[in-house]
Formats: structure tokens, C-alpha cells, sequence
């Protein structure tokens, strides 16, 4: 995310190393403006207020403990008990939300939250953000799918926890594996949808599932390409993504070692047909679209790209992608690009999701649950980054980093309440 020269402040305050801009250019963010905007904006106004609720008698209203849940995400809260903290606090006003409540009430509504409502709210926020033009910065709109683990335990406490071993092959612990999908190739990267490994499942099997249901809920004309790792270099992968109309680029290793093959040879003693700076790195670029398929893979031909990324420091990283991107359409060095786009998911998705989101933490050790907190995550990592970047950058404002808008949202809970004149 690029560094941010200047933090809207409430006049009162000035954050050190920013600027309080004028009260007309800029208002400050806080939940109730960010409420109205996933509302307006977002076009989630109908899911706010009826999120799937699946309780037979609720008590409390779901569009209070729904909205707690999401501010509880972007503020960070990464248990039920914080969340609690916050509603039960005298920033609840602030917080827009309605009623207090208490950590056991955020489990019971989880439990019977229905996540096909909240996958469905997703799609309608990318669906609608494109419709907006927040994709129009990259010339190819992509899904990254990987592979992670979540919630870790010591003794098995639902049917998704799988044990995990260490190198002497004893099981010492069991955590959550699921896929992830992500929106990528635009500039922003927005995790959108989870599958769980069932018992006896793996990455690849969930994988499928989700690149299936994404295309059906999205939309055939959402995307242009699927990229992934060299686990997904199979054929029925590759046919899946085909069959939904989408193009597709994959990591090439060890696992064909016939085709890795015959691209080494293809490619060894030639010069590189291409030679360009990608940021202070220097790339050659290897580009071959008449490679054998295996035997299984029923395309025609196969796309190879070779590339070698010189560091500044002297390091040098190579990697081996097959395509069926025809070169007439997508060049060697767009390829490259939407190659690298599988690390956003790593970077902005994995990484941001549990070292800032909680994402790894268990609120409550129950699969539905843990399901639609996951779901929940995303969801709010979609409001944050489209509401942050996009959004609050009309005009000529600079981007807002991700903490800066945080430090915002924190202050606006402690804002005085309005005075009462009765």
C-alpha cells in the first residue's frame, strides 16, 4: 500500500507527521459513515438487516451483533470477549451499534448464521465495486486460489480440526485448512470466499469446489484468469477452469517433469527474447506456445513462459508457467505480471488476514462458526480496502494506510456525545 503523506484528524488532534486538512475536503472516517457506505455504496443495505439469521427466536436484533462482528474485524478484535468489551463500553454509540450484548450471544448467532447470505454479500460488494470502476486500474481482473491453515488447538475440539505432525511423525496439535479465493491483478487484492478441507479432503478437492462456485456466483465475464501454484498444474484443474470460460496461468515444476523438461531444453543455450526492468529488478523473459501437452491435458498446445528476475543485490529467481493464454492476445511480459499476481494472495490475503485480523484466532470451536467468521473476515477485509483505497482517495487525496485508517476509526469511539438540552 503506498505511504500516505497526510491522515484526516478531528480538529481537536493532529497526528504526528500529518496534515488536518480543511473540514470541507475530507470528511473523518468513523463506523457510522463507513456503515453508510457499505450500505449505499456497496449496495448491502438488505444484508445488514437480514444477514441469514437463523435463530428461531431472537432477542436480539441481527443487524446489531452482524455489524459488531464487522467492526469488530476492522477494529481489529479478535475474539468475541473484545467485541463484548467495545458494545458494552461507552464507545457503543459511536460504534452504531444498538444494543448491548454479550460474548456467548456473538457464538449462538454464529452457529446459525447462514453463509451462503454472507458469500452471496461478498459477490454483490465486487460485483458492484466493479460496476464503480475499482478494477479499471489492471487490464485483466483475476482469482488467485491457495491453500492455508487456521486455528490451531491442542486437543481436537470440532470435525474440521485435522492434526498436525512434527518430524517425528507424532501428532502434536490439530488446526483448521481451507482454500481461499481472492479478487487480484487490479491493485487490490480482496479475499472473497473460503472452503474447508472435509475429513479425508485436501487442498486440491476444496479448491475445485470454490473456483466453481466463485464463476457461478460471480458471474462467466467477472474474471479473464485463474492463477495458482504448481499443486494446481493437473489436468482436471485445468479443464475445470476452461470449462468455466476462464483462461488460466499455473506454476510449472517437478510434478510434470516431461514438460519441464522439454521447455529446459527449449529454452537452455537461447537468448532471452525479451529484457525489461520491473521495478529496480531486471527481467529476461523465455516465451514458448507450441510445448506437447501430457497425456491427460486435452489442449491442443501448451504455453510455457521462462522467466529469470535479477535482484539489485545480485540474488536471482527463476520460474517455470504454463498458459493457455494465446501470445497473440497476452504478451510475454503482461504474463509475467499476471504470474506475480499469485503472491497477492500470500501477502494481502494470508498474511494481512492473520497477523492484523485475527483470522487464525478460534472465537468459538465450532465449524459453522469458524466458517462464517472466516467468511466475515473477508468480508470486511472487501469493506476496508475498497472504502480505503478507493473510495476515500476521490480527487486528489493520497491513499490512507491500512493503520492510519485504523487509528482513525479508534479515535472516533472516544468522540464526545452530543450534549443533551432537555
Amino acid at each position: 500500500t503506498p505511504r500516505s503523506r497526510s491522515v484526516a484528524a478531528p480538529a481537536s488532534l493532529t497526528i504526528t507527521g500529518a496534515q488536518t486538512p480543511r473540514p470541507s475536503t475530507i470528511s473523518t472516517p468513523t463506523p457510522r459513515r463507513l456503515r453508510s457506505y457499505v450500505g449505499k455504496c456497496l449496495r448491502l443495505n438488505g444484508y445488514l438487516q437480514s444477514p441469514g439469521d437463523g435463530r428461531s427466536e431472537p432477542r436480539l436484533p441481527a443487524h446489531s451483533l452482524l455489524w459488531a462482528l464487522l467492526m469488530g474485524r476492522l477494529l481489529r478484535c479478535a475474539s468475541f470477549a473484545g467485541i463484548e468489551a467495545l458494545v458494552r463500553s461507552r464507545a457503543r454509540p459511536a460504534l452504531s451499534v444498538s444494543r448491548r450484548f454479550g460474548d456467548d450471544a456473538l457464538a449462538y448467532f454464529t452457529e446459525r448464521l447462514k453463509p451462503v447470505v454472507t458469500r452471496g454479500a461478498t459477490v454483490t460488494a465486487l460485483r458492484q465495486a466493479k460496476r464503480n470502476k475499482a478494477f479499471d486500474q489492471g487490464r485483466f481482473i483475476g482469482l488467485v486460489l491457495d491453500g492455508t491453515g487456521a486455528g490451531r488447538s491442542r486437543e481436537k475440539g470440532c470435525e474440521l480440526c485435522r492434526p498436525y505432525r512434527n518430524q517425528k511423525k507424532e501428532v502434536v496439535g490439530y488446526h483448521h485448512q481451507l482454500a481461499m479465493g481472492s479478487v487480484v491483478g487490479t491493485g487490490l487484492a480482496l479475499p472473497f470466499d473460503v472452503e474447508p478441507y472435509g475429513p479425508g479432503d485436501s487442498e486440491f478437492s476444496a479448491s475445485r469446489r470454490l473456483v466453481r462456485r466463485a464463476v457461478q456466483n460471480l458471474g462467466p465475464r467477472f474474471a479473464d484468469y485463474v492463477v495458482a501454484d504448481g499443486e494446481y498444474a493437473r489436468a482436471p484443474f485445468l479443464h475445470d477452469v476452461g470449462d468455466l470460460g476462464l483462461h488460466v496461468i499455473v506454476r510449472l515444476k517437478d510434478n510434470l517433469p516431461e514438460l519441464l523438461a522439454a521447455a529446459q531444453k527449449r529454452f537452455r543455450g537461447q537468448a532471452p527474447q525479451q529484457v525489461f526492468s520491473y521495478g529496480q529488478d531486471r527481467v529476461e523473459i523465455w516465451d514458448a506456445d507450441d510445448l506437447d501437452p501430457w497425456e491427460a491435458l486435452r489442449w491442443e498446445t501448451v504455453r510455457v513462459i521462462f522467466y529469470r528476475q535479477h535482484k539489485p543485490d545480485g540474488r536471482v529467481f527463476e520460474a517455470f508457467w504454463l498458459t493457455d493464454f494465446a501470445s497473440r492476445r497476452v504478451g510475454s511480459r503482461e504474463i509475467f505480471r499476471l504470474a506475480k499476481s499469485r503472491w497477492e494472495i500470500e501477502n494481502q490475503g494470508f498474511n494481512d488476514a492473520k497477523n492484523r485480523y485475527g483470522f487464525e484466532h478460534i472465537c468459538h470451536h465450532e465449524p459453522h462458526s469458524l466458517l462464517v467468521v472466516w467468511l466475515l473476515t473477508c468480508l470486511a477485509l472487501i469493506v476496508e480496502r475498497l472504502y480505503r483505497v478507493r473510495h476515500l482517495h476521490r480527487g486528489t487525496h493520497p491513499v490512507r494506510t491500512a493503520i492510519d485508517l485504523l487509528l482513525l476509526l479508534q479515535l472516533s469511539l472516544s468522540a464526545p456525545a452530543a450534549a443533551d438540552s432537555s
